[in-house]
């Protein structure tokens, strides 16, 4: 099931807003390439830490979603 207009699975509640938004995001593309849910809710979350972490090594500043 992909999330929309601040939806998001109950795992992403306690996350920061920039980072629930980026794994959301992740997530949904993951699931449009059909992968399971509980696989792309977990890896959207995963990969949506290390984007930002990346961003924050590189000095760059995330855009906003």
């Amino acid at each position: 099931m992909p999330w929309y207009n601040g939806t998001y699975p109950p795992s992403y509640k306690n996350q920061p807003e920039m980072i629930r938004n980026k794994a959301v995001e992740i997530a949904n593309e993951l699931l449009l390439q059909g992968t399971a849910e509980g696989i792309a809710i977990a890896t959207g979350l995963k990969r949506a830490r290390e984007w930002f972490a990346s961003a924050k090594k590189t000095n760059h500043r995330p855009a906003r979603h």
